[in-house]
């Protein structure tokens, strides 16, 4: 597909009017920059969408909550602006097929890697704040996390998913969760799978530590199995 009609898409799907350059430069991965004689890349972009998505879900938890001490709200707003929770929300709008990655990193599942879907989401957040101004970066981003902040069951599976499934496993009556993890790469850039079984549940997760490969798995599993109740 023509990258100018694939953007429009995307822009669609976010419901905002972003710039076409922007949002091109929100969607490159530093691994595509670097094979491509060091263009600029999406880091930047990323640093600001980061302060702009706390800003927004801390005044709308504020504001929405007034019964709710702080330690609630932290834990809520940490629900919806970790990295599984941003990956997730980038795999409901399909960003990992706009991404544009270096080939080593798109052989080895740079697009369902949850770290760079996080990465690139909070990226689109801040194209969409320099495009579009406050006012619609902070709309972009209550629509994306309103869905999450909807459903308290995934208060403390998004934050400590890895808990939440052995909680899960225990109240369901199966077999606590067991987890496998492998590696690959050389040591300065290795990529970690890990795979967790509970009960009849097998599920995969990628990340750059063991710690973040157990979490993308365990979070995995813990969302079929509620889908199952």
């Amino acid at each position: 597909m023509d990258e100018r009609l694939a953007l429009t898409e995307l822009v669609q799907k976010l419901g905002v009017d972003i710039d076409p350059e922007l949002l091109s430069l929100a969607l490159t991965h530093r691994s595509w920059a670097y094979e491509h004689g060091q263009v600029p890349h999406n880091e930047r972009l990323e640093f600001l969408g980061d302060s702009v998505l706390g800003q927004a879900v801390t005044v709308l938890l504020f504001t929405k909550h007034p019964e709710l001490e702080e330690g609630a709200l932290a834990k809520r707003r940490a629900s919806v602006v970790s990295t599984l929770a941003l990956a997730e929300i980038a795999r409901g709008i399909g960003l990992g097929a706009h991404l544009k990655l270096g080939r080593g990193e798109d052989l080895t599942g740079g697009r369902e890697k949850d770290s760079i879907l996080a990465d690139t989401m909070e990226a689109v957040i801040g194209a969409t704040y320099l495009s579009a101004g406050p006012e619609a970066a902070t709309g972009l981003v209550l629509s994306l996390v309103e869905p999450l902040l909807a459903d308290p069951e995934r208060y403390g599976a998004a934050m400590d998913p890895k808990t939440s499934l052995q909680e899960l496993a225990a109240r369901t009556g199966v077999q606590p969760p067991a987890y496998s993890v492998s590696s690959t790469g050389p040591d300065h850039d290795r990529k970690f799978t890990a795979v967790v079984v509970v009960g009849d549940v097998a599920a995969e997760g990628l990340g750059t530590s063991k710690k973040q490969a157990e979490m993308a798995a365990a979070l995995s599993a813990w969302q079929e199995l509620t889908a199952r109740a």
